[in-house]
């Protein structure tokens, strides 16, 4: 009958519990975690009592499935720290380690306990290696994941940035375009056009694309759907910083925005004070005696 290597880890880790851990912080504070700077010694330690406290605690009553309930408060436990690395930085070796790194001293704890035995030091170790890669695994995914939500919100707050409106004049506002357009861009862009014809109660919105990169005729139909949706609103366009490499392209694609362009945003502001009755003119210069008064 072959050896249970479960009840070899389960009765290692149970009585080498204080020595593994020992082991396993020097282990930790000798990887790059704490040369990082993001994360004290104090935190780390309290994290390495609680895993392993809790991955004696899921031996004893599960056995070396962490798929089972078992493992379930280990798993939330290995949740936890592999968001709150995510939103601090750190690698996905670090926090690979951070679990993969128990092996070592774990193995150790077997040479000592079963030294005499090689078929119990080869069972445990193959129950240890075989339950700490699922944790290893399951840390990585949540730290993935997370990871993922921190870019996409980080990319949503640029995109948000990026496409700022600014007040020009009484009923005159400016959205000045920079990068690519995609769909997802698209639809901050009329939100926020929209939202700042409604609050400045603008009667023309100028488009400025002077800091767009290129137009194709992907990028033209959004900037189609931002002017119908601007016009549904009551607000005129006029799209500005038109280029001549932009408009050569949009020319040999057959691209028609239907809207007032001009080549500068400078030049589109003119065209707006002059739609709402305005115009700026130079102030005459005082002379010698009247400014002498």
């Amino acid at each position: 009958m072959g050896t249970d290597g479960s009840e070899v880890l389960t009765r290692t880790v149970a009585g080498e519990a204080d020595t593994i851990l020992r082991e396993w912080l020097g282990l930790l504070r000798a990887g790059s975690s704490l040369q990082s700077g993001r994360i004290r010694e104090a935190e780390l330690e309290t994290q390495a009592k609680s895993v392993l406290g809790l991955f004696a605690d899921a031996l004893r009553s599960g056995g070396t499935d962490a798929g089972t309930e078992a493992y379930g408060a280990l798993r939330d436990t290995l949740g936890d720290i592999s968001r709150s690395r995510a939103v601090q930085g750190f690698t996905p070796t670090d926090t690979a380690n951070f679990v993969l790194s128990l092996k070592e001293p774990i193995f150790d704890a077997l040479n000592r306990v079963s030294a005499g035995d090689a078929a119990q030091v080869a069972a445990g170790t193959w129950a240890v290696s075989r339950v700490v890669d699922v944790l290893g695994l399951h840390t990585m995914e949540v730290f993935l994941q997370s990871r993922e939500e921190v870019i996409g919100r980080q990319g949503e707050e640029i995109a948000e940035l990026s496409t700022p409106v600014v007040r020009l004049w009484d009923g005159i506002i400016a959205l000045p375009l920079i990068g690519t357009l995609d769909s997802a861009r698209t639809g901050v862009v009329m939100e926020n056009l929209l939202q700042a014809i409604v609050d400045e109660e603008a009667e023309i919105a100028i488009i400025d694309i002077t800091g767009v990169p290129t137009v194709d005729t992907l990028v033209a139909q959004h900037l189609l759907k931002a002017i119908a949706a601007a016009r549904l609103m009551g607000a005129d366009c006029i799209v500005s910083g038109i280029r001549p490499q932009i408009a050569q392209t949009m020319v040999h694609l057959g691209v028609e925005l239907n809207v007032v362009s001009k080549a500068t945003l400078a030049d589109a502001f003119a065209v707006a004070l002059r739609r709402t009755g305005r115009a700026v003119v130079r102030k005459p210069q005082a002379t010698s005696n009247e400014a002498a008064r």
